[in-house]
């Protein structure tokens, strides 16, 4: 099951985002909810590497400076949550968090578009990069589920298929390098888990060669429907397992 996990993030980083959070299922499932995070931490990072080889030359800069720091804001308040709540709050947060995220993602999708938009202003901007920073760093360290948020973030700057997966693939490598001092201090990683990754590093490269496979075989349109429509399942079935647990 975590090889399977550790291939689905290959495929999530260079192909389809939306299936970021089916490994963070998987993870909590063969795990404690609070272990698995720092256990799939490595996965992540390794995985990152693979999409920043990919992809590094479709990155927006400009983007990921306006974001920095505010998930680093977002990332502290997360590790704070962790200290203080048990394995099974921890999971019923997961289940909260990818909630709210497949919420935010549908009223996108779902509200009436105005024919004739005018480009947001500066302050619109700068709102609404500090918000999906702190929701980013937030999530990424509580869950390592910041995935849906920088989708809605990224696809409502109308970014193209490649741009998208460029500037998650450095925003993610960054994020998650941030963040293993603080599961280093908390004790969510530890030789065990490195060693995990290193063992699961096949069946990451395979779903990251089959991710680039298959963006480079399908449209925009369709990129983004399977995107959005991958998040609301692995949202919908860590919220089922988070409730059922």
């Amino acid at each position: 099951m975590l090889a399977l996990a550790a291939a689905l993030v290959g495929f999530s980083k260079t192909g389809i985002a939306g299936t970021g959070s089916l490994p963070i299922l998987l993870f909590a499932t063969v795990l404690p909810a609070k272990e698995s995070t720092g256990a799939l931490l490595p996965v992540l990072i390794i995985a990152d590497l693979f999409a920043i080889r990919f992809y590094s030359r479709h990155v927006e800069w400009r983007v990921l400076g306006r974001l920095a720091p505010w998930v680093v804001v977002g990332t502290v308040g997360g590790a704070v949550v962790l200290w203080f709540v048990d394995d099974t709050l921890m999971k019923l947060l997961i289940g909260v968090i990818l909630l709210a995220m497949l919420a935010l993602q549908l009223w996108n999708r779902l509200r009436p578009k105005v024919e004739a938009p005018q480009p947001p202003s500066g302050l619109a901007q700068r709102s609404a990069a500090a918000g999906a920073g702190v929701a980013a760093g937030a999530t990424t360290m509580t869950a390592n589920a910041a995935g849906p948020v920088m989708v809605l973030y990224l696809m409502l700057s109308g970014f193209p298929k490649l741009r998208f997966l460029g500037t998650m693939a450095w925003f993610f490598f960054a994020v998650n390098l941030f963040k293993v001092p603080f599961s280093v201090g908390l004790g969510l990683i530890s030789w065990h888990t490195l060693l995990t990754a290193v063992i699961l590093i096949p069946a990451i490269a395979v779903g990251a060669l089959i991710g680039r496979a298959v963006v480079h075989r399908i449209n925009q349109r369709q990129f983004e429907l399977a995107t959005l429509v991958l998040s609301g399942v692995g949202s919908a079935l860590l919220i089922l397992s988070a409730a059922t647990a």
